[in-house]
């Protein structure tokens, strides 16, 4: 009896060793090709999401995801959100020179998460602005798409990317957001929770990338149930298909927490390939 007791802490010992020091900290490269309506060319993405810089946070795993996403070469990186966990528990110099390494590599453009400021974030005893985080992203030389679409030119074709604002803080308008765009275009749509789906369904867009349910962070294994705050709970990781489009789920870098199981921080490569007509 007593050592099946012996067993079973260590066993929890080693368990939760593993889940707070060991698979935070190992970064995982994930890649897929998508294929989207009215490319000419292939185009290579970067995703990012909820690097979440903060003291749980090792700065070597920020350091480390910024990196291969620059390696990676990619035309045009972008980030969903939730760059810290409080506006007030980073190191800002810090994190806007690990940021240019991004805006240097490619152009970056960026939408704000729940924990980045805002109505929220106050809830929890934050800050009620997002000003801190956009001062973080105007300095490292991310263009933050604020409820906004912009045209991008790249490899020779004209790529249009739509940003909305947080759900959760109250700050999504997609109705201004898509009131810029253009028909007719392939458009990548940024929004952090993927929740927005619905409220987004009626616009168009090929692809849309989130964030924000850190891909469950802990996995149950067999079962597969993780406590990732979506309703839909189809849509927690990886690429999924629907309504005709294609989401992507970032399962992150960072952690609200300081712990994963069976769910890996990622940085994601998209190839977005031309539909054969």
């Amino acid at each position: 009896m007593q050592s099946t007791l012996r067993l079973g802490l260590a066993a929890a010992l080693a368990l939760g060793c593993y889940s707070r020091f060991l698979e935070p900290n190992w970064l995982e490269t994930t890649a897929y090709a998508v294929p989207v309506q009215r490319l000419t060319r292939p185009l290579r993405v970067v995703h990012l999401s909820d690097l979440h810089a903060s003291p749980v946070v090792s700065p070597k795993l920020v350091e480390e995801s910024l990196r291969i996403a620059a390696e990676a070469k990619p035309d045009v990186i972008l980030v969903t959100g939730d760059f810290v966990t409080t506006t007030t528990g980073f190191d800002r110099q810090w994190l806007i020179s690990q940021l240019r390494i991004l805006s240097q590599a490619a152009p970056t453009f960026a939408v704000l998460g729940n924990h980045d400021g805002g109505e929220w974030s106050a809830i929890y005893g934050d800050s009620a602005s997002t000003e801190a985080i956009r001062s973080v992203l105007r300095e490292s030389g991310i263009a933050l798409l604020d409820n906004e679409a912009r045209l991008v030119q790249i490899r020779h074709q004209t790529i249009q990317l739509v940003g909305v604002g947080d759900l959760w803080s109250g700050e999504m308008d997609q109705s201004r957001a898509f009131g810029q765009a253009q028909s007719g275009l392939p458009t990548i749509l940024l929004s952090h929770n993927p929740d927005t789906k619905v409220q987004l369904k009626r616009y168009e867009w090929d692809l849309m990338l989130s964030g924000h349910t850190h891909g469950g962070q802990v996995v149950m294994p067999f079962w597969g149930w993780s406590p990732a705050p979506v309703w839909d709970r189809r849509f927690i990781r990886g690429l999924k298909r629907w309504e005709g489009r294609w989401i992507h789920i970032s399962r992150g870098v960072g952690n609200a927490l300081g712990i994963r199981f069976n769910c890996r921080p990622e940085v994601t490569v998209l190839t977005l390939q031309p539909t054969i007509r």
